[in-house]
């Protein structure tokens, strides 16, 4: 694992040799992407002036929830009992409804003109209804040091590295201020491998990463060739500045 820190001209390289404890699934701590919120007590999901839900936590029919935070200027969803954050976007479609969907291009919610919302997801791929169920958590990120990231940055080697049965190296270059980001595109790309390696059909392409490269040197990106996964990040986006998780697979997979 490399660690590159630049400040300034200067630039300050951590090395971190600890192939043994990455490698080692018994010892590897599957640390969960720090989450950071403020309770907007005693408030309902109000509706926006541009008519989409507002910030709160919604839940379908078939019992999953997700909080969605519409308090900047791109609308953020969170599943329950998952790290990631995916920024939606809205695509206005006939009859005054309006779709929200990932990077990926995939339909994640759909909203009628009335606020009626319907979600989408693999196992309801036709939608199901969604209502809300009052206030949530805004979905602010993390705030890093640069030795938290480095010990971040090995757990979630370990993680990669467990699920596909070798070891997965991390390198992260980055300026100081991007470590937030940084830190959610590993995060995001370990999670969409981990995913991977669970789909009968994409477990072969998930095996097949051996190397994952953060930086934000150039335009934001993913790419994969010959074993490295490259993610070029945005550090001023915060969630947007970083691919998801779906479009990762997706390139990794050859899709994209």
């Amino acid at each position: 694992m490399i660690l590159g820190m630049r400040t300034g001209k200067a630039t300050l390289r951590l090395l971190a040799a600890m192939a043994v404890a990455v490698v080692s699934t018994s010892a590897v701590v599957d640390t969960a992407q720090a989450q950071t919120g403020v309770i907007l007590r005693g408030e309902a999901p109000s509706r926006s002036r541009d008519s989409l839900p507002g910030t709160g936590r919604y839940v379908s029919e078939t019992g999953q929830s997700f909080v969605l935070d519409r308090s900047g200027p791109r609308t953020l969803m969170r599943f329950e009992r998952s790290n990631e954050v995916w920024v939606l976007r809205p695509q206005p479609v006939p009859r005054g409804d309006v779709i929200l969907r990932n990077d990926a291009g995939d339909q994640v919610l759909r909203v009628t003109p009335d606020g009626n919302m319907t979600l989408y997801t693999a196992s309801a791929p036709q939608g199901v209804p969604v209502s809300a169920q009052g206030s949530a958590a805004r979905l602010l990120p993390p705030t890093l040091t640069a030795v938290q990231l480095a010990n971040f940055i090995i757990h979630q080697s370990g993680r990669a590295s467990s699920a596909v049965g070798r070891l997965v190296i991390i390198d992260v270059e980055i300026g100081e201020g991007g470590e937030a980001v940084a830190a959610d595109a590993v995060a995001t790309a370990v999670e969409a491998v981990v995913r991977m390696t669970r789909s009968a059909g994409l477990r072969q392409d998930a095996a097949r990463v051996r190397r994952i490269v953060v930086t934000d040197q150039g335009r934001p990106r993913v790419t994969f060739a010959r074993g490295v996964l490259t993610i070029g990040i945005d550090p001023t986006a915060g969630y947007a500045g970083r691919p998801s998780s779906a479009r990762i697979a997706r390139v990794v997979s050859g899709v994209e």
